[in-house]
């Protein structure tokens, strides 16, 4: 999915990912329309000024349920990446991918799909003309330093859901609950959908090195004693081995995201995430040039999907002045 604002944010994700939170810090979402006055809205809870990174997680948007019979279908024609892996995951509806590095793909609900941009890939997304209602999610996850430049590639995996008394729990990523995914990841990242029952509760181990997430879908469960909304995001730093959930008087349906802090520092604008203001520009020429907008440099290069019936999304206008790391607070 591309970031569709026209004047997005710089934002320099620190390396450190800040002092040990005690308790959960709750992250609420800020709206964010993909194109034009009719086009389907977003939830985007990460970043933000609050916090940029959960381990290697750098983007979170959560959408739907979204009605198509009323509302425009997702269409988002194709559109660069560099320097991270996006990761779809559909709780109803289908989406057709197709990207740069040839791979043609219909996403379901419960399908992990992972595509690791790397160097630079193009793709586009639309919904399907049998969805009727669409609601899901996509992430983001920077590459560390040594990985960014690899080869784009993706990969599918469908989880089989472990079933507990009052608890569903598919892992896509990673490990938990005994349950292992053999996707690769670059850096020790874990993903996965929780469903609890009303009133269910559940003791999850957690690694003490990762920094965990938990995006809240549906419910309002209490997470390590503190009661998230519907669409919130809460955070829990470093050092915790486990945590308890709890459903309330409605069934609960949340995402589960964690892994080791990133440490290292990372430039986002737009659809592409760099080290340096330089590298950014050269990202967007070399796109630019593709699609025929401006003239381009040798540094980077991009291709476009095949097939496409839309043209390729324009990179927004840079900056007047230069890419500069913006404050985030802790």
């Amino acid at each position: 999915m591309s970031n569709l604002e026209t004047s997005p944010d710089e934002l320099l994700c620190p390396s450190d990912p800040g002092p040990l939170v005690a308790g959960v810090q709750i992250l609420a979402p800020r709206l964010v329309p993909l194109g034009g006055p009719r086009a389907m809205t977003v939830r985007r809870t990460l970043p933000q000024r609050g916090r940029s990174l959960i381990g290697a997680w750098c983007f979170v948007d959560h959408y739907g349920p979204h009605h198509i019979k009323n509302n425009p279908p997702m269409a988002v024609p194709p559109h660069p990446h560099t320097g991270l892996a996006t990761l779809s995951w559909l709780f109803s509806g289908e989406i057709l991918h197709a990207d740069s590095a040839g791979n043609h793909t219909l996403i379901r609900p419960g399908e992990l799909n992972l595509m690791t941009a790397g160097r630079g890939i193009s793709h586009s997304e639309y919904s399907t003309p049998t969805t009727h209602t669409l609601h899901g999610v996509q992430l983001w996850a920077a590459l560390p330093d040594a990985a960014r430049f690899t080869w784009p590639k993706f990969e599918h995996y469908r989880p089989v859901p472990r079933q507990l008394p009052g608890v569903v729990i598919s892992v896509f990523l990673g490990s938990a609950l005994g349950e292992h995914s053999p996707v690769e990841t670059f850096t020790p990242m874990v993903g996965a959908e929780i469903r609890l029952d009303a009133g269910a509760a559940l003791t999850l181990d957690l690694a003490p090195g990762f920094e965990h997430g938990f995006l809240v879908d549906t419910g309002s469960p209490s997470i390590a004693g503190t009661t998230v909304a519907s669409n919130e995001l809460a955070y829990l730093g470093l050092g915790h081995d486990t945590v308890h959930l709890v459903a309330g008087h409605a069934p609960v349906r949340l995402l589960f995201i964690g892994g080791e802090p990133l440490n290292e520092s990372i430039l986002m604008w737009w659809n592409f995430v760099g080290r340096t203001h330089e590298e950014i520009v050269a990202f967007r020429a070399a796109w630019q040039a593709v699609i025929g907008q401006e003239p381009g440099g040798a540094q980077f290069t991009f291709t476009l999907p095949t097939g496409q019936r839309d043209a390729p999304l324009p990179a927004p206008a840079l900056p007047t002045v230069r890419l500069r790391p913006r404050a985030n607070p802790s």
